[in-house]
């Protein structure tokens, strides 16, 4: 049997299924496959995104961060409130609805656009065809013009630290906790780590986070990171920088974790182990050896500025292909190759793409950092304006960060935006969408902002650069 798609995607999450809907909305007959399972058996779209990452770990992110705040901050705005307590198993279910509703929304959305979903495995074979093999056994020749790959990515497991029922657990089994544990020890300072490590310090978890980097959040702006630092370490994070796992030991249902650091040999006792040293991109059984599509060396598809790959006709996008590890940026590498294939002259601006961690306060970020520009011999000026000058963060008891501009020394066009604070995230989308117009720091700071209200902070940061700011003193020049 076999029936001819003009786009098959292969891969159902945050790039998969954005590309099988804009291309189905531009007229060309598509089809996505996807092998996910959730824990009560059914079949979902949506990837490790909707399922088992971004979205569930933001679900318990908030309801952790509701709880902290009743136990911690209430009494601050004159809110008292007698015992506050975490039925974890509810929290777990409410993130599970969350996670149901998003993914019937993608099964709606692929209905109202024309997209066929097909349930099982996806393998590319030569000649833009691609074997179904469906959750029975069963399998169908799909036949394309063009195929898009969509797998993503899983998390990186370590022979240190091996996975084990739900003492040792990745990303997904954390997720996944019905008790509080008392002890909790995290393998990685990375994106995934700290954004866990919060969740389950807030409910009241003595955290431990391993990195075997000497640099903490070595990819942040160093006076960000600083902060960062700073502030986690106030909120009871234990992160020990230069932390080398060497070994695992479970006995009586806690785990001895061994490392190496400075000072030498260490151990450190847990209750619940998170490994989350990072993801590697997902290709098992992807491709027949004559596909034609070809790996680097780290396990990536090769692919060019468009998402290309060696073969006419096929493309690949997400994690499974250079560049950062983002939801939001594979969506913007569906879009872009479903219009490509359209014929329609599309491209993603790869210099300015955000990154997010969302812990409490938030850290965005994107453009250059002082490092890179320092080490590119670029001259450069900054701004930065502290929350604890602003007049809504200091209403609303949120004081911790800052708001930090980069911008070219003679032209004063932005380079990059980094924020630590409340709302960061959205924050800096506002300099990323002036940064995609070419603006320069004196145009944000020319441009009127709401009083009071955060994003006041990254006016102030952009007249800082020119030495302008008012609601704080500026630096001698």
């Amino acid at each position: 049997m076999s029936d001819k798609f003009d786009v098959v995607v292969i891969g159902g999450g945050p790039g998969g299924y954005v590309a099988a809907i804009r291309a189905a909305q531009l007229g060309l007959k598509t089809a996505c496959i996807d092998k996910y399972i959730n824990k009560n058996g059914k079949a979902t779209f949506g990837g490790t995104c909707l399922n088992v990452g971004c979205i569930p770990s933001k679900a318990l992110l908030d309801t952790s961060h509701k709880f902290h705040d009743a136990n911690e901050e209430f009494e601050t705005h004159g809110i008292s409130v007698k015992k506050v307590e975490i039925d974890v198993p509810r929290m777990i279910q409410r993130k599970d609805e969350v996670v149901d509703k998003l993914t019937f929304g993608v099964a709606g959305l692929f209905k109202s656009n024309g997209v066929t979903p097909f349930e099982g495995t996806g393998k590319l074979l030569a000649g833009k065809k691609v074997e179904f093999t469906d959750h029975s056994g069963k399998t169908t020749i799909l036949e394309a013009q063009n195929v898009i790959i969509a797998t993503g990515s899983v998390p990186v497991e370590i022979p240190p630290a091996p996975l084990k029922d739900d003492i040792i657990v990745d990303s997904t089994g954390a997720l996944e906790f019905q008790t509080t544990p008392k002890r909790l020890g995290v393998i990685g300072a990375g994106v995934i780590g700290l954004e866990l490590g919060s969740v389950w310090n807030r409910l009241g978890s003595e955290v431990i986070v391993l990195e075997a980097q000497d640099e903490f959040l070595s990819v942040v702006d160093r006076q960000i990171a600083r902060e960062a630092s700073k502030v986690f370490k106030k909120q009871g994070l234990d992160i020990r920088v230069g932390a080398r796992v060497t070994g695992t030991d479970i006995k009586r249902k806690q785990v001895t974790v061994s490392y190496t650091d400075k000072d030498g040999e260490q151990e450190v006792v847990v209750d619940k182990l998170i490994v989350a040293v990072g993801r590697r991109p997902y290709t098992e059984g992807l491709l027949s050896v004559d596909s034609g599509v070809s790996l680097d060396e780290r396990g990536f598809i090769f692919v060019n500025e468009q998402c290309a790959t060696d073969v006419p006709g096929v493309f690949a996008i997400g994690d499974v292909v250079r560049g950062p590890m983002l939801a939001h940026k594979a969506s913007e590498e569906g879009v872009m190759v479903a219009e490509r294939i359209a014929d329609q002259k599309a491209q993603v601006n790869y210099d300015l793409v955000p990154s997010v961690i969302y812990t409490h306060p938030e850290i965005s970020w994107v453009g250059k950092t002082e490092d890179e520009l320092k080490a590119a011999g670029e001259d450069y000026k900054t701004g930065f304006f502290p929350f604890s000058a602003s007049g809504r963060a200091l209403a609303a008891n949120d004081t911790d960060g800052m708001v930090k501009i980069i911008a070219d020394e003679k032209t004063d066009r932005i380079l990059g935006c980094h924020i630590i604070g409340p709302n960061a995230a959205d924050l800096c989308q506002q300099i990323l969408i002036s940064m995609e117009f070419g603006s320069t720091a004196e145009d944000i700071g020319l441009t009127m902002f709401p009083h009071p209200a955060l994003c006041e902070a990254v006016h102030e940061a952009a007249l800082a650069v020119n030495g302008h700011a008012i609601h704080k003193a500026n630096r001698r020049k």
